[in-house]
């Protein structure tokens, strides 16, 4: 007969208190039955998915639509004078006239997409496109905003929208994790915890991999002996099982165990996954790695990755813009200078991206998402810039199920405010998780008494936007 275990320092007989514990983490884990891993990988998914990825390409600062997509012939006709429409209080309060772009813009494609010439690149990319012309968000400063952007709500603490998505459908790639930032040198207000888990699992929060120096913190081997690194992880690793077969499920130790033990397995994976060398000599032109620009080279870089990490099963990869030396996309004033170079930065990266995902037979199932936290006024900030406009901006996506080709709602005539068919934060994260195979109603998670989501109660997928 086999006798009870006892756990150090008790008895064979467990205690009430130790009873309830056990008990009570039993019964936790039955409303997460049906969340057992398919096939696939997934653990959430309530349809048939269009999408199995999202790469974010992270416009940080509001880059202004009246300048890149939004052809206004009105601002134009109307540079510098007066404005004719009622002003809401900006950031800064220093408002000028009427403000023309500052770029031409041009149709292309079969669409007719109109894209200012600062974009050549993603020109020819037009015909890939599903542009919104009619975004809003709720708050106007930079920090909010990007709370609000991430995470569906505009204070601190919730968690990210990739950090969502990859605690749903965990990573296809077992070396890899779900959720992947890569950090092109500069972090937008808020901080990481725009990329933070917030009350779900830690190991669903965004992992940072730099483009300089050591690309994750700390995963270089600290031994120099393979077989002694590995009798430390399996002393950890029995530790760790006693602790759980004590204590039953404790989150925090889960997530440790899980983080520490993909760390492991990364520590092979990232070097080959950095290796862009490899690549071929073609594609690294194509994509700008070899730019005279070194902030090209740098985004290019990032943008090579993101198509090699969603190529290895990486549920969601987030770039972050490198230094230009403009404050990002937060052109209050050098307005005509800003967009040159942040353009120049990213749009032919941008471009061959999306041509080299189709390529592969990848951008079927990858939404490419563009954009940031709100956009620029229509008047002029000061004598040479644009302030923070939260009222009608402009984000693209292309790929993963989204209608190619099409542009969605408008401003008005001077670009100011979302006039037909706006579309929300909240609408954008319902959408993208549709196309993920989840319904943004039906994905919640128990914290604090409640039943949360992303979307807090808001949202509606746009079906308009998808193919």
């Amino acid at each position: 007969m086999t006798r009870p275990s006892i756990e150090p320092g008790g008895s064979a007989h467990p205690t009430r208190r130790q009873f309830l514990q056990r008990a009570a983490n039993g019964f936790a884990m039955l409303p997460l039955a049906h969340l057992a891993r398919t096939g696939d990988g997934a653990l959430v998914r309530h349809h048939a998915p269009r999408a199995r990825s999202v790469i974010f390409l992270y416009m940080d600062g509001g880059p202004s639509a009246q300048d890149l997509f939004d052809h206004k012939p009105r601002l134009v006709a109307d540079h510098g004078k007066p404005f004719a429409l009622p002003k809401a209080p900006t950031q800064f309060n220093d408002d000028g006239n009427t403000t023309g772009p500052c770029a031409t813009f041009r149709q292309h494609g079969d669409s007719g997409q109109w894209i200012s010439d600062l974009l050549p690149h993603l020109a020819g990319q037009a015909d890939r496109l599903c542009v919104v012309r009619s975004m809003v968000a709720d708050f106007s400063e930079h920090t909010n905003a990007n709370y609000f952007l991430h995470t569906g709500h505009g204070l601190q603490g919730r968690p990210s929208f990739g950090t969502w998505i990859g605690y749903g459908l965990g990573s296809d790639a077992a070396d890899l994790p779900a959720y992947v930032v890569l950090n092109g040198g500069l972090v937008p207000p808020g901080g990481i915890d725009n990329f933070g888990a917030g009350f779900l699992p830690a190991h669903a929060q965004g992992s940072v991999f730099r483009m300089r120096g050591e690309a994750v913190a700390n995963i270089a081997p600290r031994e120099a002996d393979p077989s002694r690194q590995r009798r430390q992880l399996e002393l950890a690793r029995a530790l760790d099982a006693h602790q759980r077969a004590r204590l039953g499920a404790e989150p925090a130790l889960d997530a440790a165990i899980r983080n520490h033990e993909l760390a492991f397995r990364m520590q092979a994976a990232v070097p080959e996954l950095l290796a862009l060398d490899g690549e071929a000599a073609r594609l690294r032109t194509l994509y700008g790695c070899d730019d005279d620009y070194e902030p090209t080279r740098t985004f290019a870089r990032q943008c090579m990755l993101a198509r090699r990490l969603v190529e290895r099963g990486v549920r969601f990869v987030q770039l972050t813009c490198p230094d230009t030396g403009h404050d990002r996309w937060d052109q209050h004033n050098n307005l005509a200078v800003g967009l040159r170079d942040n353009c120049r930065m990213v749009d032919r990266p941008i471009a061959a991206l999306l041509a080299d995902l189709s390529a592969r037979g990848l951008l079927d199932e990858t939404i490419v998402l563009w954009g940031g936290e709100f956009g620029r006024t229509p008047f002029a900030q000061g004598s040479s810039g644009r302030d923070h406009n939260p009222f009608g901006f402009t984000m693209w996506m292309c790929g993963g199920g989204f209608r190619a080709g099409h542009s969605h709602g408008a401003t008005d005539e001077f670009g100011y405010r979302a006039a037909v068919d706006p579309v929300t934060i909240h609408d954008l994260h319902a959408t993208l998780l549709w196309q993920l195979g989840i319904d943004h109603e039906r994905f919640t998670y128990r914290f604090g008494g409640r039943d949360l989501r992303l979307t807090d109660v808001y949202g509606t997928v746009q079906k308009g936007l998808l193919a």
